[in-house]
C-alpha cells in the first residue's frame, strides 16, 4: 500500500526515506498490532491498543449498562489511533488535497495554507456531526443541568470516552505532521499554537472530569473552525469569494459569546453548588474554588487570545480592501470608444464603400467644358 508517488528512491533510514515512506511504515505498525489479536498469548496485550479499558457493568432498568473511565492504559489506545490518524491524514492528502492542487496551480505559501485547510476541514467536519450526535443522544442538550449536575462524571459511556481517545490521538499526530509535511518555518509556530491549545483544552476536560461541558464546547469552536477553513478553500479557488469570510466572522463573534457564558454558568455557578466540595483524587472530584478559577481563568485568557487574533485579521482584511479600492480609483474611468465616422455616401465594408441601401454607389459624371 504507496500512499506517495515515488519519483527517486532514498537510502534506507534516511530522512527523505522517513518522510517518504512514513505513512507505510506506521501501517505496517498497525498491521502488526491487528495481527496480534489472532493468537491466543497476544491478544490481550492487542486488545489493550484497540479496545478502550477501565470498563465496569451496572445493572439497570433498562439491562446491563457499561461505563469506563480513564487511567494509565488510555496511553497505548492513543498511541494506536495516533498511528491511525497519520494513515487517514495521508490518505486525504494523496488521494484529495493532491489532486486539486495540481489543477489549481498555487505558490509554496498557499499550497501549504490550503493544505492545512483541507485536512482541518475534513477533521472539523466529522468532528462536529460526531460531537452534535453524542449531546443528542446523551440529552445533554434537553437538560442544560445535567451539564452540572451529579458532579464528577467520572463514568462515561464508550462513545464519549471514545471521542476523547481519538481528540488525543489526532491532536497528538498533529505534531510529527509538520515535520512530515516539510511545513516552512514561518508557519510552524502558528500551528504549534492552536495544536498546544486544544491538547491543552481536550485534555483538561477529560482529566478533570468536565467531559459534558468539554462536548458542547468543542462543539461550538469545530463548528467556527469549520466555517473559517470552508471559506479559505473557496478563497483559493477564487480570490474574489469573500462572503464566506463574512459568515465565518458572524460565527466567531457568537461562539465566544456563548464560550464565556457557558463557562462561567457551569463551572462559576453550576458546579460551586452541588453538594460534592472538596479534591478527592480517588473519587475524580476537583470541585474547588482554585481549580475552578483556574479553568475560568484558562478559558478568558484562551478567548481574550482568539478574539485579539480575529481583529487583527479583520484589519488587514480591511486594509487590503481599502488598498484595491484606492488602486481603482487611482486609474480612473475606461476611456469611451469614438463611434466611426460614416461616409455621406454610405459606410466601407470589407474596403469597398456601400451606400445606405446597400448598392455600391456609382461616381457622378463631370461634364467636359
Amino acid at each position: 500500500m504507496a500512499f506517495r508517488r515515488r519519483n527517486k528512491s532514498y537510502p534506507f533510514f534516511s530522512q527523505e526515506f522517513l518522510i517518504q515512506n512514513h505513512a507505510d511504515i506506521v501501517f505496517g505498525l498497525v498491521i502488526v498490532v491487528l495481527i496480534g489479536l489472532m493468537f491466543e498469548a497476544t491478544a490481550k496485550t492487542a486488545i489493550l491498543f484497540i479496545q478502550p479499558q477501565y470498563n465496569i457493568s451496572t445493572l439497570s432498568p433498562d439491562g446491563e449498562v457499561t461505563f469506563y473511565h480513564y487511567g494509565w492504559r488510555d496511553c497505548a489506545t492513543i498511541l494506536f489511533y495516533f498511528f491511525i490518524a497519520i494513515i487517514l491524514h495521508a490518505v486525504v492528502q494523496e488521494y484529495v488535497l493532491d489532486k486539486v492542487n495540481r489543477r489549481l496551480h498555487l505558490s509554496k505559501s498557499k499550497n501549504t495554507k490550503f493544505n492545512e485547510s483541507g485536512q482541518l476541514c475534513v477533521f472539523h467536519l466529522v468532528s462536529s456531526v460526531w460531537t452534535l450526535y453524542i449531546l443528542v443522544t446523551e440529552g445533554y442538550l434537553l437538560h442544560p443541568s445535567s451539564l452540572w449536575e451529579n458532579y464528577p462524571h467520572v463514568h462515561l459511556r464508550f462513545q464519549v470516552k471514545f471521542f476523547y481517545l481519538a481528540q488525543l490521538a489526532y491532536w497528538l499526530h498533529a505534531l510529527p505532521e509538520l515535520y512530515f509535511q516539510k511545513v516552512r518555518k514561518e508557519e510552524i509556530p502558528r500551528q504549534l499554537q492552536y495544536i498546544c491549545l486544544y491538547l491543552l483544552h481536550v485534555l483538561a476536560a477529560y482529566m478533570l472530569n468536565l467531559s459534558r461541558v468539554g462536548l458542547v464546547l468543542l462543539f461550538l469552536q469545530y463548528f467556527s473552525e469549520l466555517l473559517f477553513h470552508i471559506a479559505r478553500l473557496f478563497y483559493f479557488t477564487d480570490e474574489g469569494h469573500q462572503k464566506m469570510f463574512d459568515l465565518w466572522a458572524a460565527g466567531f463573534v457568537f461562539t465566544r459569546m456563548v464560550t464565556l457564558t457557558l463557562s462561567f454558568l457551569v463551572v462559576g455557578f453550576g458546579l460551586a453548588r452541588t453538594e460534592n466540595q472538596g479534591f478527592d483524587l480517588e473519587m475524580g472530584n476537583f470541585n474547588t474554588v482554585l481549580i475552578r478559577m483556574t479553568v475560568l481563568l484558562l478559558v478568558c485568557v484562551t478567548q481574550s487570545w482568539l478574539l485579539w487574533k480575529f481583529i487583527r485579521f479583520q484589519l488587514r482584511r480591511w486594509r487590503e480592501f481599502r488598498r484595491t479600492q484606492d488602486a481603482r480609483k487611482k486609474a480612473g474611468p475606461k476611456p469611451a470608444l469614438r463611434p466611426l465616422k460614416r461616409d455621406s455616401l454610405g459606410h466601407h465594408e470589407n474596403g469597398v464603400l456601400k451606400a445606405e441601401n446597400g448598392a455600391s454607389p456609382r461616381t457622378k459624371k463631370i461634364k467636359a467644358p
